[in-house]
């Protein structure tokens, strides 16, 4: 095929696609409802936008809290090597909400102590360690 003549079969398609006319809206409507097929199916996929990927990772990450179990975990290991550890051997974190730290302790003698001695000292070297907005409190029970 030579250039002369894909060009007029390049010409022949373009009439044909301009023969064509386009339907409204109301014309497709018509004839569905004539077919009698519903294209509501297809008319919601075709509205449909998939979400990326990372959206839902995000989402879904923040539905689990892990930053929070992250940090609760890291607390957790950091206790022993940042308190005393003739208080680690009795006092224990069990965990961190809204940025009250809770530990449980063995007896109220050592309950007492540390509530009236080392709350103070424990609390400063934990928000060093973590911040101030992490833990803002300690709250001790016997468990």
């Amino acid at each position: 095929m030579n250039k002369a003549q894909s060009s007029n079969v390049s010409k022949q398609n373009a009439r044909q696609r301009k023969r064509t006319p386009k339907r409204s809206a109301g014309c497709d409507q018509v004839l569905r409802e004539w077919r009698r097929a519903s294209c509501d199916d297809q008319e919601k996929l075709a509205q449909f936008k998939p979400n990326q990927t990372s959206d839902l990772v995000n989402k879904a990450l923040k539905t689990l809290r892990l930053d929070q179990r992250t940090s609760e975990s890291q607390i957790l290991k950091a206790w022993t090597h940042l308190i005393d550890p003739t208080l680690t051997a009795h006092a224990q974190p069990v965990g961190i909400r809204k940025g009250t730290l809770f530990v449980n302790v063995d007896n109220s003698v050592w309950l007492s102590e540390i509530v009236r001695y080392r709350r103070e000292e424990i609390l400063e070297r934990l928000q060093t360690c973590f911040g101030k907005e992490m833990i803002q409190r300690i709250s001790f029970r016997i468990g």
